[in-house]
């Protein structure tokens, strides 16, 4: 049996090493270290060059200073409210769209797009007894670790599992592009099945389904759900497939395939990135924070609500971390373009669906979130909502079980981690060895029989 608690002598082993640590928040400064590749302004330390994506969250006022300005994403140079404006004007679908635009830097034609998405639904199937052996016989309660094995166990799968030339990763990328909701999907099933007992429904994905549609068809008890809904959904998936290239996931998948690795290794790596909750897991802790408040206060009293949040900043509600999750982002200041986008979204299916009064809470949170927290951490380069913020109420409101937040996140953000572990292999031919300055000072030797 695996032993998974902590013996005393490990908790004393811990102290000893917590004790040991002498590093300390101002050696950073003294040694001109950028922590966590942020500088002591809060801009991101430049490591790469990509034309995949870019942020765009300042401009040049008159004077030639930066200053914070609207949020804009772009995939490939194309605004991301043009390319959803795009296919929402024409009702359609645009996941698999985005996808190609990201692996290939341009948009399809119509031709382009059907064979495309052919492609995909052909790719859509695990190899024989795959489900049955990596899933259903070691069913786990994390579905992000799942889906790393899974994604691990492919490999022996693949015949040219190490080929790194630009086709034959394109090709394991679209495989795992395909399979990723399958395998996300699956794994909760096993879950709810083996560890919640209930009944085990696994459903092979539809050919003429778009990725999220066969999402909520594989997913739900009956199979049905509305248009409205997988367009959501899709919109979702647009807004996570990718975000400026210097997201802790996306630097991994570049770092682990300048290492000249696998694909299966490098987005397993990448996967473990994103199960971090300081990456993937924020959505979550916006559902239940909200959850919190409600089960805390009577959120009609907006004045109640203003000092839940006053709270929340001072580490004495919800889990006392002193975050209002949901609001505020390392490089957007003024708005973040795809909360703005599922702002909109979340706003329909509310209406849709008879969730109209937690719409509205939301959005007030949004609005007076901003002010309080500017007065209370001094913060004047402006706050506003992210896409944690609606992204949850979202998912909350289409039915997904928290377990597959961030899987879903994955399912999406697998195609931007392809055209990222493409263009490193394209372009780096180098590997990623960053520095790190010792600060220990040379230690004396001394004999085991001399050691007190």
């Amino acid at each position: 049996m695996y032993r998974s608690e902590i013996t005393p002598y490990v908790s004393q082993l811990a102290s000893l090493s917590d004790s040991r640590n002498g590093i300390t928040p101002d050696m950073y400064a003294e040694h001109n270290v950028y922590r966590g590749l942020r500088d002591l302004n809060g801009k991101g330390v430049v490591t790469g060059l990509t034309e995949i994506s870019r942020i765009k969250a300042k401009e040049l006022d008159k004077n030639g200073s930066e200053v914070p300005c609207r949020g804009e994403l772009y995939y490939r140079g194309i605004n991301v409210r043009e390319l959803v404006s795009g296919f929402r004007s024409d009702d359609r679908f645009g996941f698999e769209e985005t996808v190609y635009l990201l692996l290939f830097s341009k948009l399809p034609n119509a031709v382009e797009l059907r064979e495309f998405q052919a492609v995909l639904s052909e790719y859509r199937q695990l190899p024989q007894s795959f489900t049955r052996d990596m899933i259903l016989k070691v069913p786990g309660r994390d579905m992000m670790n799942i889906l790393s094995r899974t994604v691990l166990a492919l490999y022996a799968y693949d015949d040219n599992a190490d080929d790194t030339s630009t086709a034959n990763v394109l090709r394991q990328c679209l495989q795992l592009i395909a399979v990723f909701p399958m395998l996300a999907v699956y794994a909760y099933q096993a879950y709810r099945h083996y560890h919640r007992g209930q009944t085990l429904v696994l459903r092979s994905p539809e050919p003429g389904f778009s990725t999220a549609e066969n999402l909520l068809y594989m997913l739900r008890e009956d199979g049905q759900f509305t248009d409205l809904e997988a367009k959501i959904l899709d919109m979702a998936l647009v807004l996570h497939a990718e975000h400026g290239g210097g997201n802790n996931s996306t630097f991994t998948t570049h770092v682990v395939t300048s290492s000249g690795t696998d694909t299966y290794s490098a987005i397993a790596a990448a996967l473990g990135s994103l199960k971090g909750p300081r990456h993937g897991g924020a959505n979550i802790k916006v559902v239940r924070m909200f959850e919190d408040m409600r089960a805390s206060i009577d959120v009609t009293d907006r004045g109640a609500v203003n000092d839940y949040l006053v709270k929340l900043l001072d580490r004495q509600a919800f889990d006392n971390a002193g975050l209002i999750y949901g609001m505020g982002h390392a490089i957007y200041s003024r708005s973040d373009p795809r909360a703005d986008i599922l702002k909109k979204c979340a706003r329909t299916l509310s209406d849709a669906m008879g969730y109209e009064e937690e719409y509205s809470l939301y959005e007030y949170v949004a609005g007076a979130a901003p002010a309080i927290i500017s007065e209370k951490r001094r913060m004047y380069k402006g706050v506003s909502p992210n896409v944690d913020l609606y992204s949850g109420l979202i998912y909350k409101m289409l039915g997904l079980p928290e377990e597959l937040f961030t899987p879903i996140f994955a399912v999406a953000r697998i195609a931007g981690w392809s055209a990222h572990r493409i263009e490193e292999i394209q372009n780096a031919g180098k590997i990623i060895r960053p520095a790190y300055i010792s600060v220990k000072p040379d230690a004396v030797y001394v004999p085991l029989s001399e050691r007190s």
